[in-house]
């Protein structure tokens, strides 16, 4: 009889695939070619590194962080990657900040093709990219089959504050004017149709983008800018709301003057759905003083990503924190807050 042998495991390295498995967020050879050759390749970052050092001028910054889990993760105008990045590149422009660096965290459900990897690494480059940005580092993770939905992303950002002003709500003041940067409602339709195999007589198309061009044109114009935001979830009525809630001044919205597209109104009328409400991920309301109000429009008509700039409302010293909208009939209609939203997953 031979004598027994000593046993020693042996992990034998998967096969390559073009498929993510379980072993792509294992630690081993699978995921550091992944990080590799998808991420760092298309971000042009290092991954062999536990952070990212940014050189960042004295002054002040703006920091922010969100999650994106939308489906379907590809729709018309845009995907997950692009989102992630306008979205996080948005939120700084809101305080004026000159984006700088992102930071990229992912999660894949197994069985996620890797061809989508490299698709959606690529759309956030390109994004990134237009905006003058870098992302600089990340995290990959990689969960069970049936425990995701693709893909998951997180990013965060930091931005450059290159002014003095105070552009946060609590510098609205009584007599300010509105100004919304273009039509609304398109990204939460154009989400909602891919989803479920809708079609319209006209293709709607996701308004997603940068919004720091036409952020940068105010500054650079002089303009006292009182408060800024991106009118993503909850659409423009709850941003609206929040605005007056946190000042405890009115605001009145007049609903002539906002742009809705033709089929994005028709597509509301058919669902049931208020494109006051619905999502945009590339449009903001501005505050303005009254005298700035012309300077502004000016300033950004001249960037393509708010051409569309109108004057759609004010702000008054009425019913504190309410919004009013005032109809194509001359009468006046409550925006509240809604409760829940009208479409679930639009970023």
């Amino acid at each position: 009889m031979s004598e027994p042998r000593e046993f020693q495991p042996v992990c034998p390295a998967p096969a390559r695939s073009q498929r993510v498995s379980m072993a792509h967020g294992g630690g081993g050879r699978l995921m550091h070619d992944l990080v590799r050759d998808v991420f760092a390749a298309a971000f042009a970052c290092s991954a062999d590194h536990d952070a990212a050092v940014v050189e960042i001028p004295a002054g002040r910054i703006a920091s922010t962080i969100d999650g994106y889990v939308v489906r379907p993760m590809f729709f018309p105008g845009g995907d997950i990657g692009s989102l992630a990045v306008h979205g996080t590149l948005n939120d700084l422009a809101m305080c004026g900040a000159r984006p700088v660096s992102l930071a990229a965290a992912f999660i894949i459900e197994e069985g996620t093709s890797i061809d989508v990897l490299h698709r959606i690494a690529r759309s956030m480059a390109m994004a990134a990219q237009r905006a003058g940005a870098v992302i600089s580092t990340g995290d990959t993770k990689v969960v069970e089959r049936g425990h995701g939905d693709g893909v998951y992303i997180t990013t965060s950002g930091v931005g450059r504050c290159e002014h003095d002003r105070d552009i946060h709500p609590r510098s609205i003041r009584e007599g300010d004017v509105l100004l919304v940067s273009g039509d609304v409602g398109r990204h939460g339709i154009a989400v909602m149709s891919a989803r479920e195999n809708l079609s319209f007589e006209s293709a709607i198309v996701s308004d997603s983008q940068c919004l720091w061009p036409a952020v940068s044109s105010l500054l650079e114009a002089g303009v006292d800018v009182h408060c800024l935001r991106d009118l993503t979830r909850g659409g423009l009525a709850t941003a609206l709301v929040e605005w007056a809630q946190a000042t405890g001044l009115e605001i009145e919205l007049d609903e002539a003057a906002v742009r809705v597209d033709p089929a994005v109104q028709g597509a509301c009328e058919l669902l049931g759905l208020d494109p006051f409400y619905v999502a945009n991920e590339g449009r903001m309301v501005v505050a303005v003083p009254a005298a700035a109000a012309d300077a502004a429009l000016a300033a950004l008509r001249r960037t393509p990503e708010a051409s569309g700039s109108v004057v759609a409302g004010r702000v008054l010293a009425g019913r504190p924190g309410q919004v009013s909208l005032r109809t194509r009939i001359g009468t006046l209609r409550n925006l509240p807050m809604l409760s829940g939203a009208q479409l679930p997953r639009i970023c």
